[in-house]
């Protein structure tokens, strides 16, 4: 993409999202849209990660959404950005990430630099058919709200594998967090009869089969990860399958974790391995992997 082609889109970007406070920073369904809901700042971000990957989006799939995701290095963590109430618009946020939507928005970006036509309409669509079930954004149940139920429904779609599936081993999942503690989340707080629904989402979740790799076994398998991979960073917490969401890049030949950090409140590398970060925190219990897919 040329510098002057560049300009002209940016400014396009520009005038189309102008109006939008930060609060209203969503994307209309494609049959709503009039140019493009979204706050500057974040439309003028998608302009700067298109234009710098411009040549080289033939990079393999993992591999681009790590390069993309170390764009957002720095960018502020924000907590809770999807939750807009029971009609779940279509929230678009590149200045400010939790791991989920960091996670997404890499993979996303990745997925749009490969695609035909890679413009802002694209990454919408894009997002929009990783964050929801079966790519269709139906309200807030909808949403892919479980790590496993999203690496579930994203190799169902064809946008990613799971490589444990070889180097890993079984994990049972038990899931009925969100059903048993409502009051934890806005929405279903305001809507209990949404409950329901999440609570026969759940069982069928806890029905799968999914694989993982032991917090013990990471180091010696860490190897068989590539960069790029996406990771979710299993947990013991009843109810739950992960409490984090990353993705993996090498650093001097050994696996870190970029993520939106709680901890340094942006989006950083771990200083440590990805093998050490999890042995931090007891109620880590090891890893499931999502590896993108062209």
């Amino acid at each position: 993409m040329k510098k002057a082609t560049f300009l002209l889109y940016s400014l396009t970007l520009l005038f189309a999202c102008q109006g939008m406070n930060k609060e209203k920073a969503m994307a209309s369904p494609p049959e709503q849209q009039h140019g493009v809901p979204c706050e500057r700042a974040d439309s003028l971000k998608f302009a700067s990660v298109a234009n710098h990957f411009s040549t080289v989006k033939n990079l393999p799939m993992p591999q681009l959404v790590a390069a993309v995701g170390k764009q957002f290095l720095g960018v502020p963590y924000v907590a809770q950005t999807l939750e807009h109430g029971e009609d779940e618009p279509l929230t678009v946020e590149l200045e400010g990430l939790d791991c989920t939507t960091f996670a997404e928005t890499a993979l996303a970006l990745a997925r749009t630099l490969k695609s035909p036509k890679p413009d802002f309409a694209q990454f919408t669509r894009q997002l929009e058919n990783i964050r929801y079930r079966g790519g269709k954004r139906e309200g807030y149940t909808s949403r892919l709200h479980y790590f496993s139920d999203w690496i579930y429904d994203n190799e169902q779609k064809g946008l990613i594998s799971q490589p444990t599936k070889t180097f890993g081993q079984p994990l049972d999942l038990n899931i009925d967090f969100m059903s048993t503690h409502p009051n934890s989340y806005p929405v279903l707080k305001a809507n209990s009869d949404l409950v329901q629904t999440l609570a026969l989402q759940e069982k069928e979740i806890s029905g799968r089969s999914y694989y993982f790799v032991p917090k013990d076994e990471v180091k010696a398998k860490e190897n068989r990860l590539q960069e790029g991979d996406l990771v979710g960073l299993a947990t013991s917490i009843s109810g739950l399958d992960v409490t984090h969401v990353g993705i993996v890049v090498i650093v001097n030949g050994r696996r870190h974790l970029m993520h939106a950090s709680t901890v340094a409140m942006q989006v950083v590398i771990s200083e440590v391995p990805l093998a050490d970060f999890l042995q931090a925190k007891k109620s880590y219990t090891g890893i499931l992997v999502a590896r993108p897919i062209n």
